[in-house]
């Protein structure tokens, strides 16, 4: 809950959906990708991408509205969410060559007033960051930037529903979708999972994807490639604070993930100073 004082600098009104389909046919044909994370799993085809979105959607807008409840929900003219929606306006138009789907997603970005050191994106494109994570970070644009990147990679590698298909099973997924009419058992399934996407943790592997990905994204937007490490160096500084769960949890930082983020710079710096003009 945020304090008296900046309730006047909050409001309940969703943030802007970003046309993702058409920030996307403003890009020419892209450069090949350059850091080498391979093909997704394929476990992630047994659960239809359709119903995780929905769910993931429906999650969100319930976050949403108990953000405003609160007056925790950020204006759309509040200058640190505006600053957000203008460095995602720099990251979508990159995410088509990493997941097709993306064309279809209709992006949406919105800070909610939290002390706790946080950021997500869940499956379809829905964004929020808490201020916690900006403040006591004190995040330049280009790593906050590499956390909007990073959290997008998860969501584009859909590692959400990689990881649905190996907690339910195999067996169970294939028989579920041997049914499914319309949302269905699976969706049903799904929709369960939409109050856990907030919290899933992935796996190591997961996790270099999405640093990678993430990584090339901003690199690509415009970013400095060099702010993933000063990014994960602070993130280190900040893993015995008070920060609360969120973000660190999940997201444990090492001096072998800050050495593997260096080792991929000088791949996508020609992408960044390409960018850059």
């Amino acid at each position: 809950m945020l304090c008296e004082a900046k309730h006047s600098a909050w409001a309940g009104r969703r943030g802007f959906l970003l046309a993702s389909s058409a920030a996307a046919a403003l890009v020419t044909m892209p450069a090949a990708a350059q850091v080498n994370v391979g093909a997704p799993s394929t476990l992630r085809n047994l659960v239809p991408a359709e119903e995780l979105e929905t769910a993931a959607v429906q999650q969100y807008a319930k976050m949403l509205s108990d953000a405003k409840a609160k007056k925790a929900l950020a204006s759309a003219t509040h200058p640190q969410l505006i600053r957000l929606r203008r460095i995602a306006s720099r990251l979508v138009p990159q995410t088509v060559q990493w997941n097709d789907r993306a064309r279809q997603w209709n992006w949406e970005v919105n800070l909610l007033g939290s002390d706790q050191i946080n950021a997500f994106c869940m499956p379809g494109g829905k964004i929020a960051f808490y201020t916690g994570i900006l403040e006591q970070l004190q995040l330049t644009d280009d790593e906050a930037a590499m956390i909007m990147g990073h959290e997008m990679a998860h969501a584009l590698r859909e590692h959400a529903r990689a990881r649905i298909a190996k907690s339910q099973g195999t067996s169970t997924i294939l028989s579920l979708g041997s049914r499914l009419l319309g949302l269905g058992q699976l969706g049903e399934m799904a929709a369960s999972m939409g109050t856990q996407l907030l919290t899933l943790r992935f796996s190591r592997d997961d996790e270099t994807e999405a640093d990678l990905v993430g990584l090339e994204l901003a690199a690509r937007g415009g970013f400095n490639p060099q702010a993933s490490v000063s990014l994960w160096q602070k993130m280190a500084a900040a893993s015995g604070g008070a920060g609360g769960p969120g973000f660190l949890s999940t997201h444990p930082s090492g001096p072998d993930r800050i050495r593997q983020l260096q080792s991929n710079v000088p791949k996508v710096q020609e992408l960044y100073l390409r960018a850059r003009g």
